[in-house]
């Protein structure tokens, strides 16, 4: 049964697609993430009046997103070795390849900068494109969690836009820092 806002909090109510596809809380956590550090980058990678250089760009983009999934998959095994029993239940190396999603979120940025390196298109062009694409797959990521949680699309599309700000909140700070 729905709450007022048109939440629906069972399991079991959440669409077929989504519930046999049901992606890791852990996958969501990540991909939004690596969004996220992907925009702030290439945005603050691409100051104004200075002359483009997209390929080592990308390698930044793709650098951090390495160096970020290793510090939060580590930071899991720290914290797992300072719980109460101590006990390591999964492998140190499997904690940390878990963070696979965070640096595949960053990808089509770094091919939309590399695209600017071969000459395709100018990377002020490949830096806007990927704060567009940024931005609303946030809103898709926020969708699809909403709706896997069981939210209806009205619910699920207000959960996704409120996402979706966060890369409009890149978007504008890259406007005026320029």
């Amino acid at each position: 049964m729905p709450d007022r806002a048109g939440h629906v909090r069972t399991e079991s109510t959440a669409p077929g697609w989504i519930s046999r596809h049901r992606p890791l809380e852990q996958s969501l956590f990540n991909g939004i993430y690596g969004l996220v550090l992907a925009s702030a980058l290439v945005a603050a990678l691409d100051p104004a009046g200075e002359e483009a250089d997209p390929g080592p760009d990308a390698l930044w983009v793709v650098l951090t997103a390495l160096a970020s999934a290793a510090a939060h998959g580590y930071a899991h095994v720290i914290a797992q070795r300072a719980s109460v029993d101590g006990a390591v239940t999964t492998s140190r190396l499997r904690l940390v390849l878990h963070e696979w999603p965070l640096v595949a979120a960053v990808l089509p940025t770094v091919a939309l900068l590399l695209g600017a390196a071969a000459g395709w298109w100018a990377e002020s062009v490949a830096v806007d494109v990927a704060l567009l694409f940024n931005t609303v797959a946030l809103f898709g990521w926020g969708v699809v969690a909403a709706r896997t949680a069981g939210y209806r699309w009205p619910s699920a599309c207000r959960a996704g836009a409120m996402d979706m700000l966060i890369g409009l909140a890149i978007v504008l700070a890259n406007a005026l820092i320029k």
